[in-house]
């Protein structure tokens, strides 16, 4: 018979995994700290307020830190610095095509300036992202950031529209539409209306794992400031994304049983439809008005996106460069110096058919990522309600994507990052459930068939 494993030895044991688990926490305290330092700058840019901030840098100095920290501690432990998942494969290949593809570019400078300033920056911020958010709570954390500073955004939207703080009517074709946020990502209506949307979802699902009354109230009241101001920015986009994500929760609703709910809620909104804004409803009509329309800004944008069809079959395997869109254009419809409204466009342009292939898997790898991780986390409800919210997003992004002319901004690579970190905590999650479940199998079959399972690895 084999004698059972000895008790000291178990002890032992346990006591060096509890190091371990709290090296491990403590090592990614800091660089999960930066990280969301770097959030803040990133969407409320208090650098724009606050004049003598400026010349900090704040925003790389806190993604650096971030990356060193967490870098040194990886290595320190003899563990990979960025574990090879298949969408961070993917992400290595789209950097790589960006970096071989610099010397055949229309303007090898301005794509390599792209390239370090902002798309490389992106990149290692959706890595840090994956890794750094390893616990439910650090990413309970990031959704509640992100969901008060969609109100920090939301209101000064709003404010915007009932104050009079109008842009120029010469920046927005002939219309009169609020200035935006004073940050690099929302500076404009329609930027801002694609940050709210992105982060309404995430709003969403802390209001489904919420129990507590006052606490729903708030995000209530945070879901209707972001509402609103998506439809003050006059974003036809915008509304076409927030309609998007509406179709997708009551669908959600209906799927589970709560048709009575989701049918009031769908009759609840198009009641509502009314009561917009006069102006706001004439604007959403120009949609599909291909002709002209006041703005005739549709009419440009469809052939816009013609043009770098063209450009993008008539170069197929190697594209203008990164960033390098306006130039290509320039080349096909005359020199307009406009980029094209649409992300999957920038990329068979700038990068081929070969970079908008990758885009697409990696999109397709995040969202299931994140339809993964809702699965897994059906015993761990506040996880798996923020798998959902990330799920959402990464859909509106989807649609949003035809309209925008974002392709290596933060606004999918930070939401995919978070769920690439989601999908990654619920296996670890699923992991140790197993193992809970198969060591109380072992414990009920007695001491010495437990010993023989572990000392022969079964």
């Amino acid at each position: 018979m084999v004698a059972p494993w000895p008790a000291g030895r178990r002890g032992r044991l346990r006591a060096r995994d509890g190091a371990s688990a709290r090296a491990t926490a403590v090592s990614s305290r800091w660089p999960f700290r930066f990280l969301l330092a770097f959030t803040v700058v990133l969407v409320l840019a208090p650098q724009a307020f606050i004049t003598p901030l400026r010349p900090l840098h704040l925003a790389l100095v806190s993604v650096v830190l971030a990356a060193l920290v967490y870098a040194s501690d990886r290595i320190a432990r003899g563990e990979p610095v960025l574990p090879l998942t298949r969408a961070t494969n993917l992400s290595l290949g789209l950097l790589a095509l960006a970096v071989g593809t610099l010397p055949v570019a229309i303007w090898p400078a301005g794509s390599l300036h792209d390239l370090t300033k902002l798309y490389l920056k992106v990149l290692i911020v959706f890595w840090l992202l994956a890794n750094v958010v390893d616990s439910v709570p650090k990413l309970r954390t990031v959704a509640v950031l992100l969901t008060g500073m969609s109100v920090v955004l939301a209101l000064s939207g709003i404010a915007s529209f009932f104050t009079g703080g109008f842009a120029s009517e010469e920046l927005t074709h002939g219309l009169s539409r609020i200035v935006g946020y004073r940050a690099p990502l929302t500076a404009n209506p329609n930027d801002l209306a694609l940050m709210l949307n992105l982060l309404l979802p995430l709003a969403v699902a802390l209001f489904l794992d919420s129990r507590r009354p006052m606490w729903r109230l708030a995000l209530l009241l945070c879901m209707c400031f972001d509402v609103v101001a998506i439809i003050a920015t006059y974003s036809r986009g915008g509304f076409l994304v927030l309609a998007c994500i509406g179709a997708v929760y009551l669908w959600k609703l209906y799927r589970r049983g709560r048709r009575t709910p989701a049918i009031v809620a769908a009759l609840t909104m198009l009641m509502a439809l009314p009561l917009l804004p006069g102006a706001y409803m004439a604007r959403l009509s120009t949609v599909t008005d291909l002709h002209g329309g006041p703005t005739n800004s549709v009419h440009a944008r469809w052939a816009d996106m013609k043009a770098a069809a063209d450009y993008a079959m008539y170069h197929p395997l190697i594209g203008a460069g990164l960033g390098m869109d306006i130039l290509a254009l320039n080349e096909v419809r005359g020199p307009t110096w406009k980029k094209v409204h649409d992300v999957y466009l920038q990329y068979a342009v700038e990068l081929g058919l070969p970079g908008l292939l990758l885009f697409l898997l990696l999109l397709r790898e995040c969202l299931r990522c994140a339809a993964e991780a809702e699965r897994l986390a059906r015993a761990d409800q506040t996880l798996g309600r923020l798998a959902e919210g990330l799920k959402v997003s990464l859909i509106a992004f989807t649609v949003a994507a035809v309209f925008y002319p974002d392709a290596y901004e933060f606004y999918f690579y930070y939401i995919a990052g978070l769920a690439l970190a989601a999908y990654s905590i619920a296996l670890r999650s699923s992991a140790r459930r197993r193992l809970g479940t198969s060591r109380r199998q072992a414990r009920s079959s007695g001491p010495a068939e437990h010993a023989h399972e572990v000392i022969g690895g079964g």
